[in-house]
């Protein structure tokens, strides 16, 4: 914006140094704008202000709070914290992790300055810091946007123009809500990144399971990724990207895991067959040893393939009712 005073890259780089998680001039801009003119910068008793109600973020770095509290010990706080004020008490809008670090210090008292934002401005608030700093992880972002539009309502376009950010950016996060909470729990432990586990959305919940362990275990990139996704998703076959043999972890009836072959001619063949017998019906057939053991997949979309699968197996129309 023409006249909007910014940092430089040198300066703004000095301030990461010294003075840690600082806002940024967009973040203190987007607070002022959406609250009421803010009193001068006070001092604030520690004891009387609160976490923001609408924090997304569950977890803060213990490491990273440490480094924070000692650069604030030596540089002194750089940035006022931002607070309302409900009652006889203060609500952080902006700087939780300053907030803690002079927890940390033993601070009674931290500079601040008191803006007036209601609930929904808070969450917005909220969720523009963190986007436009130190990212939440992607789960935590996910949650908390659907978590605001279950509250305010609204589509993900209008979301996303509040916060100032990508349409696609809010409908991508959102659908990670849709994996397993196992893969959900391995981008929040950093195992997967966003991009793999967007990838495997296009799969079956049992078949991304599946191959979020191969991605784990080989190490593969998301470009690796997505090309086999889409060839099992077209063909229902796919080359492993790291093996020139494909291979496969299942558990036999006692428990135990084993390493086995995943496609072999005859196996494909068979594959073939079984879609031609159900009309075209996905189906993956797994054998965990040469002694015929293993496991027969048939994925079904609706009530109408399930009716098909049913009579094709049984021989009869199923009985309704």
């Amino acid at each position: 914006m023409a006249g909007e005073r910014r940092l430089g890259t040198g300066l703004k780089a000095l301030l990461d140094r010294v003075g840690g998680n600082f806002a940024e001039p967009e973040v203190v801009n987007i607070i002022e704008e959406r609250t009421a003119v803010p009193t001068d910068k006070v001092k604030v008793d520690t004891m009387k202000i609160e976490a923001n109600p609408f924090q997304p973020r569950k977890v803060f770095d213990e490491t990273g709070l440490e480094e924070l509290a000692q650069s604030i010990q030596t540089q002194g706080l750089l940035q006022p914290i931002a607070l309302r004020q409900v009652g006889e008490r203060y609500q952080i809008i902006a700087g939780e992790r300053r907030f803690r670090a002079a927890l940390r210090l033993g601070w009674n008292e931290i500079p601040a300055q008191i803006h007036e934002a209601d609930d929904r401005q808070m969450a917005e608030l909220a969720l523009t810091e963190n986007i436009q700093r130190r990212d939440l992880n992607a789960i935590e972002k996910a949650t908390s946007f659907a978590n605001y539009l279950e509250t305010y309502g609204g589509t993900h376009e209008e979301l996303a123009k509040r916060l100032e950010i990508d349409r696609s950016t809010v409908s991508n996060m959102l659908r990670l809500l849709k994996l397993p909470i196992q893969l959900q729990e391995a981008v929040c432990q950093e195992q997967l990144s966003p991009g793999h586990v967007r990838a495997l959305l296009k799969l079956p919940e049992w078949e991304q399971i599946d191959v979020a362990e191969k991605i784990q275990s080989e190490g593969w990139s998301v470009r690796e990724t997505e090309r086999f996704v889409q060839d099992l998703v077209q063909t229902g076959e796919a080359e492993s990207p790291k093996n020139s043999e494909q291979t496969w972890n299942l558990v036999d009836q006692d428990g135990n895991t084993r390493t086995v072959a995943r496609q072999s001619e005859q196996v494909q063949q068979l594959e073939q067959e079984f879609r031609h017998c159900l009309g075209g019906m996905k189906v993956k057939l797994m054998q965990a040893n040469d002694k015929g053991k293993g496991k027969l997949v048939i994925c079904f979309a609706n009530h109408a393939e399930f009716e098909h699968v049913y009579s094709s197996i049984c021989g009869t129309k199923r009985a309704v009712g």
